[in-house]
């Protein structure tokens, strides 16, 4: 346990324990109060696990079979896995080497490159699936610099989904 936080830990987790409210009790409803008012944003919701949270996620766009989501190759299986889950391809870009998070500049690059305008879509010309998103993945408590992305992701008219499970805040 890290110093400093076991005996928190152990009493939120005895706590729970008493309660019995294991599945969408009070303390899930704390934690994503908690998370939504951290992070800015509306609303929190809890997931069995980052895997399903992309796999929301992904689904919620409606991003499936013929659709292309840009992502790293640095990173848990389960990024692209939810992609291909879903029906999608990865397309992979390279990493910055000193954070080991999705290159901004590579990024960049590929768009403006490796891509084409067909009208409103995007298409990667290499393999001809249509781009619909950007997954960058934050590691090692680091950020990508969302900031370039995101402008990045408005100029090419793509969504972002970002996977956050080993940097939240």
């Amino acid at each position: 346990m890290p110093a400093g936080l076991g005996v928190e830990i152990l009493a939120a987790l005895e706590k729970v324990c008493d309660s019995q409210a294991f599945i969408l009790g009070p303390a899930v409803k704390q934690l994503e109060a908690d998370v939504a008012a951290y992070s800015g944003c509306q609303y929190g919701i809890g997931m069995s696990s980052g895997t399903d949270a992309l796999l929301a996620a992904l689904m919620a766009l409606d991003i499936g079979p013929g659709d292309g989501v840009v992502t790293t190759p640095y990173t848990f299986f389960a990024t692209a896995g939810t992609i291909a889950r879903v029906g999608a391809r990865p397309v992979f870009v390279d990493i910055d080497p000193s954070t080991y998070n999705l290159s901004v500049p590579a990024l960049e690059k590929f768009l403006k490159a490796d891509c084409k305008r067909e009208g409103a879509k995007l298409v990667h010309r290499a393999s001809g699936v249509i781009l619909r998103a950007i997954m960058p993945v934050h590691l090692y408590g680091q950020m990508v610099d969302m900031t370039p992305l995101m402008a990045l992701a408005k100029e090419f008219g793509l969504r972002v989904i970002e996977d956050a499970a080993q940097a939240i805040g």
